[in-house]
């Protein structure tokens, strides 16, 4: 019987290749759970944005004698809104009674509190909110509807939005994120 050579470090590159396998799997998974983890938050924050987008909604619904009072006045830069740097709510003496009037001043104040964030802190800051929260209500009287628009800043770029809530207010345009709705109160009286 003749021998036969044995071929030696055949092994070796096997052993070498499944590795090199295994590694660019290994970093494709963690490149998914980077995006996963990206898009679980962008949901976390739109879900908080329109829980936030609705309740003002109800809270104008609930006091529409006094609906004009919520719309927002003039902010820094952008729209007017409300999250941070408005210093003045609308003036209106002429909507409603004095109680409607005051409770349109608490709804506007409580969901100015929220759009920042002030119902949950660690360690001193407000979390319980989204990344730089702003709520604007604007009245377009040729057709006499209500917007109302929650923005925030989400954490990977898309398209820049048409609403101008909270507009020039984030680290760059195509970070923005914006929920509107528009409405028609009826007037029951």
């Amino acid at each position: 019987m003749k021998n036969i050579p044995q071929i030696k470090g055949f092994s070796m590159l096997e052993v070498l290749i499944t590795l090199i396998i295994v590694a660019v799997g290994l970093l494709g998974l963690a490149a998914l759970q980077s995006r996963a983890q990206q898009a679980e938050f962008e949901s976390y924050q739109r879900a908080q944005a329109l829980l936030l987008l609705e309740d003002m909604v109800n809270r104008i619904n609930t006091n529409r004698a006094a609906v004009d009072c919520y719309v927002t006045s003039a902010g820094t830069t952008g729209a007017a809104y409300l999250g941070e740097g408005i210093t003045a709510i609308n003036n209106c003496t002429a909507a409603g009674t004095t109680a409607t009037r005051a409770l349109a001043d608490a709804d506007i104040t409580a969901w100015d509190n929220m759009l920042k964030g002030t119902g949950e802190t660690l360690g001193g800051s407000n979390t319980g909110s989204m990344i730089g929260g702003r709520g604007c209500v604007s009245y377009d009287a040729g057709t006499d509807t209500y917007t109302i628009a929650v923005a925030w800043q989400g954490s990977i770029d898309t398209i820049v939005p048409t609403n101008t809530c909270g507009q020039n207010l984030y680290t760059a345009e195509s970070k923005r994120r914006v929920v509107t709705q528009t409405v028609r109160f009826a007037d029951l009286g």
